[in-house]
Order: C-alpha cells, then sequence, then structure tokens
C-alpha cells in the first residue's frame, strides 16, 4: 500500500491528537466524550472500512460506543478500561482502532471497544457505578471458581452479549500496568493449565516482539482473579482470549502513552491474524478450586 504525503500526515495528525488526549490525567481533560469524538473521527476518515456502533448502554443510560472494522467472517473483540483508572489501555484501543480502520485484517471483523466501564472513566474511578452500586467491571462475570452475582452491571452483559451476537472467535483486553500478556487460567486454582497452553503461548510471544512484555499464565504471572473477562471468553464459549497488561503504570504520561500505543499496536494485530479461526472445542475447567490461591499481589 503506498500513501500520499497527504495521506501521511493524516494517519500522523490523528496518531498525535490520540497522544494529545492523554497529556493530563484529570477525569475533566480525559473524558468519555472525547472518546467518542475520536471513534467518530476516525470512521469519517476510513468510510469503506470502519463505522461506529453501540453495543449496548450503561446503568447511566449512555451508550456504549464501538468502532466496527472490517467485514470479514470471523469476529473479532479488542476492548479496553475495564477498569476507569487504566487510561492507558484506552490510548492504546484507540490507536489500534485508528491502525485497523485504516489496515483492515483481511478476513475479520473486528470490534474495538475503546471504554467499557464510562463512569469510572470520567471519574478516574477503577469501579463502575450500576444501579446495585460500585461494582469492579472485570470480576462481573460468570467463573468457575466465582461465587455470588454476575453481571450485576449492563455494560459487562452487554459486551457478554456481544460475544454471542458478533459471533467473536478472538479476544483481547487492555488493561494497566504491570507488562505482560497472558493467557487462561487466571482463577483461583492450582490447575492451571489449558489443553492450548502451547498455542497461547507462541500467539503471545509474537503479540510482544516489539514490547518485550513478559508471557505466561494469568495466575502465574499476575495473580487468581475470579470473574474477569478474559477467563469468562475462554471457559464459558471457548474464545481465544489474551489479556494485555500495558506499560508500568496507571499514570502514564505523554511520552509513555507514545510508546504503550506504538510498541503495541503491532503486536496486537499479529496477534489478530494468527489466532485460529476457530473456537476451541474444549474449554470446560475440569481442575479444582482453591480460594487460597486467590492472592492480589498487583493491582491490574
Amino acid at each position: 500500500m503506498f500513501f500520499t504525503r497527504r495521506d501521511s500526515q493524516k494517519v500522523n495528525s490523528m496518531f498525535d491528537a490520540i497522544i494529545s488526549m492523554f497529556l493530563f490525567a484529570a477525569p475533566s481533560v480525559t473524558n468519555y466524550d472525547k472518546v467518542v469524538s475520536t471513534i467518530q473521527q476516525i470512521a469519517q476518515q476510513n468510510p469503506a472500512n470502519a463505522k461506529v456502533i453501540s453495543i449496548g448502554v450503561n446503568d447511566q443510560g449512555v451508550p456504549i460506543q464501538a468502532l466496527q472494522i472490517g467485514n470479514g467472517e470471523v469476529g473479532s473483540l479488542v476492548v479496553g478500561t475495564h477498569h476507569g483508572n487504566e487510561y492507558g489501555s484506552t490510548a492504546v484501543a484507540l490507536g489500534v482502532a485508528d491502525s485497523l480502520a485504516k489496515n483492515p485484517v483481511a478476513g475479520q471483523t473486528v470490534y474495538v471497544v475503546p471504554v467499557l466501564n464510562i463512569s469510572g472513566y470520567n471519574k478516574f474511578r477503577r469501579n463502575e457505578t450500576g444501579v446495585s452500586g460500585s461494582h469492579d467491571s472485570n470480576r462481573d462475570y460468570t467463573s468457575p471458581c466465582k461465587s455470588g452475582a454476575s453481571f450485576n452491571l449492563k455494560s459487562t452483559k452487554a459486551l457478554s452479549d456481544l460475544l454471542e451476537t458478533k459471533n467473536i472467535q478472538i479476544s483481547a483486553t487492555l488493561h494497566t500496568y504491570f507488562p505482560a500478556v497472558v493467557y487462561p487460567w487466571g482463577i483461583s486454582t492450582r490447575d492451571l493449565s489449558t489443553p492450548y497452553d502451547a498455542k497461547y503461548i507462541e500467539l503471545a510471544n509474537d503479540a510482544t516482539k516489539e514490547s518485550h512484555y513478559r508471557v505466561g499464565n494469568s495466575t502465574e504471572v499476575l495473580y487468581a482473579a475470579d470473574g474477569t473477562f478474559e477467563d469468562y471468553a475462554y471457559w464459558k464459549h471457548g474464545i481465544w482470549s489474551l489479556l494485555f497488561e500495558l506499560g508500568f503504570s496507571h499514570s502514564p504520561d505523554a511520552t509513555s502513552i507514545k510508546n504503550m500505543v506504538e510498541v503495541n499496536i503491532p503486536g496486537i494485530r499479529r496477534y489478530l491474524e494468527n489466532a485460529p479461526k476457530q473456537r476451541v472445542s474444549s474449554h470446560a475447567f475440569t481442575g479444582k478450586c482453591d480460594g487460597n490461591v486467590l492472592q492480589r499481589i498487583w493491582l491490574e
């Protein structure tokens, strides 16, 4: 593909515009309206490849906007900002959306959700405010080792519904911060292996060629956490699921944001391209849950 000088200027200006959104961490500056405006601009600049859609509404009735990119048979998902204070994941999601809109992944329709937790993002707060109180969005899914209610939030239910309505085969969830790309299981168990560990390691290694992030099982590299989207997508649906823990801070400066976006766009694209195009067949959890494993050493 050849770009004219004018095309190159457009590429740089959108990239710079995304980075400039995060010059300050204050919620009044980095807010959801600007995210929506950005994906609208990306769609306007790439009308043949991208369009803005809503995947549902949150508990405040605000539409959760996403960019639908491409028109292939394979459905893929990139979702950022389950945790509202992790705006580095928002920046990377927007960078991925812009890059893929300019050059879609062959044979795929990719849905990029830059911000799932809108109320938390607008207040620079980890949890999301729902009808029944404040909830950690990335503990709100069903899980083999979770007790208590799931889908307390309309946002997590909307994302869950998207997996089925769009027949998602591949998912990447974006968080900050602990530089790693990890795969299931991430639940409270000592029985961590899946039949697809070797393939997951291969995919994660491919995804980290530029970032040089650590690769491994989610519980071993991070900690056990029941009710996360990553395990839910794999366990419930057999979706290929990787969790990208981005960068080194919950409050990265503009230089760190720029680096975070630049080193992860190629790897996320390669993951989407290289992941198998069908859901896995053996995704049941056959191990034993162990609450003693549930240790949150780092907050992602």
